[in-house]
């Protein structure tokens, strides 16, 4: 998917939600334990009652490694039945990888051609070669850890180097690779004090904005500084829309938080 065609959907939407598929057998309904794949039907059953309010997906794939053969083939079913049923939502494989130059090439061949995801979370701290091989797919967007939202984040991200905050340095020079336009970065709702300075390095890549909801990030801040000319945010929400009821009403309660999530962001669109 290009950047364009996800900005049209944004805009047609008046959303820029992305649920995270973060699903965890102990989590979900016990009515479900009894499907033949309770994570691929837990998962169906949320895209269909909250598609018409997101505009992406975010699996987490740890969520689904965890399970083995079995986990896979549901990730498998999960992207398949978006890419089939909705191609117009924007999908992300949350999977955080990143390693020498042959092995990226080969996770980006899983998620990118063998999946069919259209972006990819990567870690950049091996540098432009550990990177390059994601970002040789045309419409496909590798998506940089940049300043997470996560507690640990200050033990590294934001320690200076040669006067400069380490997620600073990621961004600039990330900049300057081939493909860049590519490219967009994680920044945490956690952290929304640092957006302005993010927004003067990379004025035009998408950030995607984990950590509202059950972290307690905040929507509004993150959109006082991250937001730009093409929207240019992905604001996450996993655990607060996906787990909203454990109940047989949870598609039901999970499209209730989603579509709380959508009022604020129309609401921020229209006075934007």
């Amino acid at each position: 998917m290009t950047t364009k065609e996800l900005v049209e959907q944004i805009r047609k939407k008046q959303s820029f939600l992305c649920i995270g598929l973060d699903t965890n057998l102990d989590k979900i309904p016990s009515h479900l334990l009894d499907e033949q794949d309770p994570i691929f039907s837990f998962n169906k059953a949320i895209i269909d009652a909250t598609q018409h309010l997101a505009v992406a997906y975010k699996p987490n794939i740890a969520f689904y490694e965890a399970y083995g053969l079995k986990g896979w083939e549901a990730l498998q079913k999960t992207i398949e039945y978006l890419n089939k049923n909705h191609p117009e939502i924007y999908t992300i494989a949350d999977a955080k990888r990143g390693d020498i130059g042959n092995t990226s090439a080969r996770y980006a061949k899983t998620f990118f051609s063998n999946l069919s995801f259209d972006s990819v979370t990567v870690a950049p701290y091996m540098g432009e070669d550990s990177v390059g091989p994601f970002l040789e797919y045309e419409n496909k967007h590798t998506i940089l850890l940049a300043l997470t939202s996560n507690r640990g984040a200050f033990d590294f991200q934001t320690q200076k180097v040669d006067g400069s905050a380490l997620y600073k340095k990621v961004i600039q020079t990330s900049q300057t690779w081939k493909n860049h336009r590519n490219l967009m970065y994680v920044v945490g709702a956690t952290k929304a004090e640092y957006f302005k300075e993010i927004r003067e390095i990379a004025p035009n890549n998408f950030l995607l904005v984990p950590g509202v909801g059950a972290q307690g990030g905040s929507l509004e801040e993150a959109c006082k500084y991250g937001l730009n000319e093409q929207i240019g945010l992905l604001v996450n929400s996993s655990r607060s829309i996906i787990y909203a009821s454990a109940e047989a009403n949870f598609a039901q309660a999970a499209a209730q938080k989603a579509k709380e999530l959508q009022q604020e962001m129309a609401a921020i669109l229209k006075n934007g």
